[in-house]
């Protein structure tokens, strides 16, 4: 009815993806789920997957779709040559690297260096093994696109499979008085460097894909698209991303003495974090969203300016950014025209394989650090929830600009079954192994693995939807 070509119009449409994405928001925290899931359900509900392929009617659609008679829409958007809306990818791109910049903000340092092996080496645990499991599930299928003629895309499957989201864990384990022992510290500090060696991970693979999609004949374009100056390039945007964060650590130290909490650090802040991605992604070949995440752990250095400035940009990016980068794997991401059963036997087996990885990696290397086998099982229990860094790495390999090597938006239907699932089972499993505790509730909170190591902090009204 109304084709969006002006400012006015995204605004009508803006409109509506904010009020389906925080309506399905509160319905799924109200169910025990990631308010992310109903982001993305909104956008399936809003856009064209559902209602304009099995309905003829979208609130949300695309010119394609519309022309062609496929479905009729409220709102018809341009379709960019990629797939998607270009004003709605830049609001969701904008979303994600806030969501990552707000994720290093929050990572301390200090933390995790007095975590001590065993988290460290549980981590690399949750990583290694779905990482090799995603692998290896991916060579028999060739048919929809993975198999050995892709062994990029079946590297971008495992990857997939790494991350890990604490902010499901963490309400179970403070639920129930577990957070702050030995091992709840051990789960927590493991899950937060998890993702940090995904995210590193997933830069190294993303630099070497695009290396072999490169199509310039001279120059430093050149350079970057051979294998060795890919890893060059890698290297160094590591040293150059920890001196520069060295001097915005100072820097930001200094204009806090002079100015604390003022509105000047979160602006600055946000520069920096632009410019670290717009650098990260142009000139090194590294995946945007770490840029973002390594701006935020440079700004973490420097506390009281962190904490101030995660607290403003916060509100920025979960009143419009981050639903708006939700909504839109709904809206353009997810389709069910093209999924044929491969696709959701893949899906499934990846699923199951990417649960159990976590469970046999983390769990078998707290076993090797003397837990009990129960203490053991709820480490990778508590590893196996999945959250919206899944679904940013599966959004970052669907790039178009990874050519050949890029996985299609059919396998983002994985990723949302994997952290449904993951979600609902994890709770559920950490209830029934700490069944035996939950008597001693009400009396001091009684350790699993250690000490009780310190009495539970106050929420400070932070919901799981800020932690996450």
């Amino acid at each position: 009815m109304f084709f969006v070509d002006d400012a006015l119009g995204y605004m009508a449409v803006i409109a509506i993806i904010l009020v389906f994405t925080k309506l399905f928001g509160l319905l799924f925290r109200k169910i025990k789920l990631p308010e992310v899931l109903g982001y993305i359900i909104a956008g399936l509900f809003i856009g064209p997957a559902i209602f304009g392929e099995f309905c003829g009617f979208a609130l949300i659609g695309f010119e394609s779709g519309a022309a062609d008679g496929t479905y009729k829409a409220l709102f018809v958007l341009e379709e960019a040559a990629d797939g998607g809306n270009e004003v709605i990818s830049i609001f969701s791109k904008i979303g994600v690297i806030l969501i990552m910049f707000s994720v290093g903000l929050e990572t301390d340092l200090k933390q995790l260096k007095n975590t001590g092996l065993a988290s460290i080496l549980i981590a690399c645990a949750g990583v290694a093994v779905p990482l090799l499991l995603g692998f290896l599930i991916s060579l028999p299928f060739g048919s929809i696109g993975l198999g050995t003629e892709h062994i990029y895309r079946c590297i971008f499957i495992g990857t997939i499979l790494t991350a890990t989201s604490v902010a499901i864990t963490v309400s179970v384990l403070k639920e129930m008085g577990k957070v702050t022992t030995k091992l709840g510290t051990t789960i927590v500090s493991a899950a937060v460097i998890d993702d940090v060696i995904g995210i590193v991970v997933l830069s190294i693979v993303t630099s070497l894909a695009k290396s072999g999609t490169s199509t310039a004949e001279n120059g430093f374009e050149a350079f970057k698209g051979t294998i060795y100056g890919t890893i060059i390039m890698i290297v160094a945007f590591f040293i150059v991303a920890v001196a520069v964060g060295f001097g915005v650590s100072k820097l930001f130290r200094w204009m806090e003495k002079k100015r604390p909490n003022t509105h000047r650090l979160p602006v600055f802040s946000l520069v920096v974090c632009f410019l670290y991605s717009w650098a990260a992604e142009e000139i090194f070949g590294v995946a945007d969203i770490t840029g973002a995440f390594i701006a935020g752990v440079a700004l973490a250095t420097a506390h009281k300016s962190s904490e101030y400035t995660d607290t403003k940009i916060s509100v920025s990016s979960y009143l419009l950014f981050a639903p708006m980068f939700f909504a839109n794997i709904g809206i353009s991401y997810i389709t069910f025209s093209g999924v044929s059963g491969s696709i959701i036997l893949f899906a499934f087996l990846a699923v199951l394989l990417g649960l159990i990885g976590k469970i046999i990696g983390c769990g078998g290397v707290a076993k090797c650090f003397k837990y009990s086998w129960r203490e053991s099982t709820i480490a990778g229990v508590g590893m196996m929830a999945r959250g919206e860094v899944a679904l940013i790495v599966t959004q970052t390999v669907i790039d178009s600009s990874l050519g050949e090597n890029a996985l299609g938006s059919e396998f983002m239907l994985m990723t949302v079954l994997l952290i449904l699932i993951s979600s609902i089972l994890t709770p559920i499993l950490l209830k029934v192994l700490y069944k035996k505790d939950l008597p001693l509730q009400n009396g001091p909170a009684q350790s699993t693995g250690g000490e009780v190591l310190a009495d539970e902090p106050a929420d400070n009204g932070q919901t799981a939807e800020s932690q996450t």
